[in-house]
């Protein structure tokens, strides 16, 4: 076995630890409303979750295709392939992607850590863009495709980061507006009730639409890698057992709850009520499904987001803890450089020692760095039982929140 190939098979390996931190790291998107009204209880909430998130990940592949072409140039302007960086060349661009692939898992666990929502999608584009830079210069990023801003990292992955949540958060403050001011004189017991059932589907639905979303940002992974090996030439499609493989991982991720992050969004933001639970869920489905058909590769955490905090501001008289929102902006406008950093600290200590050795060295450090965070959280543990305990800021009790940061 070549060194390409055990490179490739690190690759994939991690590539599908990414993608299972980014099940748990993003159950609570779908979720934590549910969860947090008493829609669901959390172990069956997280169940479906799973599995519609496994359904989700075949219904499209246009994110995936982003994935694949946007990100590093991997063809001359002509359309021909980069001898350079696939196929006898291949190890090269497989060192960048297992760096950034680092990068990504890194934030993600360490954002997890601290209960904080902040986007895998956007911690795997700063992997992948800081480990590009290193190994590639600047030059080596597809920052605007074929010359459109619409295309590349500016338009597929930049513009949607800014615009989305916005969006979300305004379909979201107007639906909660309306359904207020529909349902007003009827009873909150009868309002509540309808309203639980309602968002077992709209949560639903957000499960499926993060499948086609995020389950396809690994795929697109994994597919850059082969072409890298030279074992896949076809930029236009994703081979199916990457597509089954990524949908388990999510899958088997997502179950298992996430439950440091789904405190955090289902109590943290907003006090939740069942009409507002009911809005957010169907502004994150409505924006995810629209996002994933155009092949944006949006950020489902950031969504979610956007569409609570504008639940509460559609709500008359319900808080909205601008604080906790606070703390989760600057978590996203972090992600990408930070990200970054990590990524392009990893290809350079690969590429310092060299060849095979350096891409092991790299994930024997992602192994430590995983089982350091780990153990870390264990202090302070979250999870089913504990996931909608009333929510205390640290100044109501001199110490962090539980599933806010230790």
């Amino acid at each position: 076995m070549t060194e390409t190939a055990v490179l490739l098979a690190l690759v994939v390996v991690t590539a599908l630890a990414f993608d299972f931190t980014n099940g748990f790291h993003d159950t609570a998107n779908a979720m934590a409303t549910s969860v947090a009204t008493g829609a669901l209880r959390p172990k069956v909430a997280v169940a479906l979750s799973g599995t519609l998130n496994l359904i989700g990940a075949f219904l499209s592949i246009e994110v995936a295709l982003t994935v694949t072409n946007a990100v590093v140039k991997i063809q001359n302007p002509d359309g021909a392939p980069k001898p350079e960086l696939i196929g006898d060349g291949g190890f090269a661009l497989l060192l960048i992607v297992l760096a950034g692939l680092v990068g990504g898992i890194v934030w993600n666990l360490f954002t997890w850590l601290l209960g904080l929502p902040s986007s895998s999608s956007h911690a795997l584009f700063g992997g992948l863009i800081g480990a590009t830079i290193a190994g590639l210069g600047w030059a080596g990023v597809n920052w605007s495709g074929n010359g459109s801003k619409l295309d590349g990292v500016i338009g597929k992955v930049l513009l949607p980061a800014v615009m989305s949540p916005v969006i979300a958060g305004v379909v979201a403050a107007v639906g909660t507006w309306l359904i207020y001011k529909v349902t007003t004189g009827v009873a909150a017991r009868f309002t509540d009730s309808g309203f639980r059932w309602g968002q077992i589907g709209s949560a639903s639905l957000v499960s499926l639409a993060h499948g086609t979303n995020d389950a396809q940002k690994t795929m697109g992974v994994i597919t850059l890698a082969l072409i890298a090996a030279g074992e896949w030439t076809d930029t236009d499609d994703i081979p199916f057992w990457v597509k089954l493989v990524c949908a388990l991982a999510i899958s088997f991720g997502t179950y298992l709850g996430g439950w440091r992050i789904m405190r955090t969004l289902g109590k943290g933001l907003v006090e939740i009520a069942p009409p507002q639970g009911f809005a957010a869920e169907s502004a994150s489905a409505a924006v995810i499904l629209s996002s994933s058909h155009l092949g944006f590769a949006l950020s489902t955490t950031q969504v979610a987001t956007g569409s609570i905090l504008g639940s509460g501001v559609g709500r008359r008289g319900a808080a909205v803890r601008w604080a906790v929102a606070g703390r989760m902006v600057v978590a996203w406008l972090v992600t990408i450089p930070a990200a970054a950093g990590v990524g392009a600290g990893m290809w350079w200590i690969g590429d310092l020692v060299g060849g095979l050795p350096g891409a092991v060295l790299i994930f024997a450090l992602l192994v430590a760095a995983a089982a350091a965070m780990y153990l870390r959280s264990r202090r302070t543990p979250v999870n089913h039982t504990n996931v909608n305990d009333e929510w205390q800021d640290a100044s109501t009790r001199g110490r962090t929140p539980v599933g806010a940061g230790d």
